[in-house]
């Protein structure tokens, strides 16, 4: 039976008019549901968050913010089992796949939950110390952060329909906005159901969630300077997103994550015979067929010393194929297939420009041996891993392949060397160093990192500890510059600040300390408050 995914918008569960989007089972290539937006009035969505949403949360402390959403969290994981199944089934995931893209969404809720005890019974934040203004120690002035009064419209990428939801919303809920929410089309059966959940259980006040399943219509022509806009895709549309009329002229916050060509450098000290290789090996390995290597954290780009390149190549075959393709729904399956059929041609079309610049040693971009699947059927392609000669060439840092393949080159072993390949990506949102030298790790750190968000580095000695730099931790800074969008999310607290204004106030201390009481602040910090102001910076 075809599943019909209506919107939430205004209070109330919409389904659109006109002809609907046909959405598929990435495996068999069954149409599975429909979904349409025409029809639906994003002006009157936009207005009811703004107006019945925003002030309800700004009236809720942070403390009391931060149990609604450890609720979220709770009730998404009771349904946890039925969500899996419908993840290998709307996405093409295998069951190890779908529990990081489910696990990752309820641990990022439970984490901002946890941290809203760090902020307590405020409604808004105060930003630094007081500040003396003049010689009369009673006229001084304040920082404070208070949340827009407008509504966060946040468009999801197709990868992480659950992950991708919650960490954006998470923090925006904390802050105190309201949350308009639109997945990709394509695997949004999975968010929808996830919204069913959370609206049938009562959670937050109307208005502070609202969700659209499909086109986003003319929804960001009503933006105002109360909205933000947050984004995560292609960086083509990301462009299109920055230069909407509304977004312009009303000076409109946005946050984008977009394309990342990210890289794993094995230092020149990691012989074939170290822990440090062998979690290389592992590493890339899984970054490059999990998710059928549909990951904006995923590894693209793998640069390995000269005098071991052949080695590597040949270990890493064997490691890849070990990797088992096929039916998501087998448990013995490690890969699945790519979520649709456009991700599919994309892919090839990518990986048609990559072979210009080496030769496949795995791989040709076929579907391969299958296990479980006895038809022609679904958007199966196994992993390809190309060696390259010329680790400056072109090809190789100026097009995201977003599918399970990697390209393989030789450096010096020389930092400066691997420094000048990395940053040729222009821009990253995470790039991995193996190497347990202090000098080279410490050298490349500094040199790659004005171009990534974040820096993965690792060694012999928390090999153990190493979860790999496909996992986004909600502690951590997610984002970066140039190609990767210039955006930040999550990062802690540090998060918050995209949906508040730093406000600076000038008065006479007994008014400003009164106005932050009031506000369940205190101008005194407290040790709670100092760690607060150490995590919430501008993003």
């Amino acid at each position: 039976m075809i599943k019909k995914l209506k919107s939430f918008v205004s209070g109330e569960w919409v389904e659109g008019t006109g002809t609907p989007v046909t959405l598929y089972n990435p495996t068999t290539e069954e149409a599975i549901a429909e979904t349409g937006t025409q029809g639906i009035d994003f002006s009157a969505c936009l207005d009811f968050a703004r107006k019945k949403g925003n002030p309800a949360l700004r009236n809720l402390t942070f403390a009391q913010r931060g149990d609604l959403i450890g609720r979220m969290s709770k009730v998404i994981h009771e349904h946890r089992e039925e969500l899996i199944e419908l993840s290998v089934t709307s996405g093409g995931n295998t069951r190890g796949d779908a529990k990081f893209d489910l696990d990752g969404a309820t641990g990022t809720l439970a984490y901002y939950a946890s941290q809203s005890g760090k902020l307590g019974d405020r409604k808004f934040l105060a930003d630094g110390d007081v500040i003396p203004l003049g010689r009369n120690p009673r006229f001084v002035g304040q920082h404070i952060q208070v949340p827009f009064m407008g509504a966060a419209v946040q468009i999801n990428a197709f990868n992480f329909p659950a992950w991708g939801f919650a960490e954006k919303a998470a923090v925006a809920l904390l802050a105190g906005m309201p949350v308009v929410t639109k997945p990709a089309t394509s695997t949004a059966v999975l968010a929808h159901r996830i919204m069913e959940i959370v609206i049938a259980a009562e959670i937050f006040p109307v208005g502070a969630l609202s969700f659209i399943a499909g086109s986003a219509g003319d929804l960001l022509d009503h933006l105002t300077c109360q909205d933000v806009l947050s984004f995560t895709g292609s960086s083509t549309t990301a462009q299109i997103l920055r230069r909407h009329p509304a977004v312009i002229q009303n000076s409109v916050r946005i946050n984008v994550e977009a394309d990342s060509l990210n890289a794993a450098v094995l230092g020149p000290d990691a012989g074939s015979d170290s822990k440090t290789y062998d979690l290389f090996l592992l590493e890339v390995s899984r970054e490059m067929t999990q998710k059928a290597g549909q990951k904006c954290t995923a590894v693209r780009r793998l640069f390995v010393p000269e005098a071991i390149i052949d080695r590597m190549s040949d270990d890493l075959v064997n490691q890849i194929k070990t990797v088992r393709v096929g039916d998501p729904g087998m448990r013995e399956v490690r890969m699945g297939p790519l979520a649709t059929a456009s991700q599919l041609e994309d892919v090839h079309a990518g990986l048609d420009r990559l072979m210009g610049c080496g030769k496949a040693v795995l791989g040709d971009g076929g579907r391969g041996e299958l296990v479980g699947i006895d038809h022609d059927k679904g958007y199966f392609m196994s992993p390809v891993l190309i060696l390259a000669s010329d680790p400056e060439s072109s090809v190789v840092h100026d097009h995201e392949v977003f599918g399970p393949v990697q390209t393989l080159m030789p450096y010096s072993g020389k930092a400066v060397d691997a420094i000048r390949h990395v940053n040729l990506g222009l821009g990253g949102l995470v790039s991995s160093v193996y190497t347990d030298d202090r000098d080279f790790a410490r050298e490349v750190v500094m040199g790659v990192a004005p171009f990534h968000g974040r820096i993965h580095l690792v060694g012999e000695k928390v090999a153990e500890h190493s979860m790999g730099s496909g996992a986004v931790l909600p502690q951590m800074l997610h984002g970066g510059p140039g190609r990767a969008g210039g955006g930040e999310e999550l990062g802690g607290l540090r998060g918050l600040s995209f949906y508040m204004q730093r406000t600076a106030v000038a008065a006479s201390k007994p008014l400003l300390e009164r106005i932050i009481r009031d506000a369940g602040g205190s101008v005194e910090a407290s040790d709670a408050q100092e760690q607060s102001h150490s995590e919430v910076s501008t993003t």
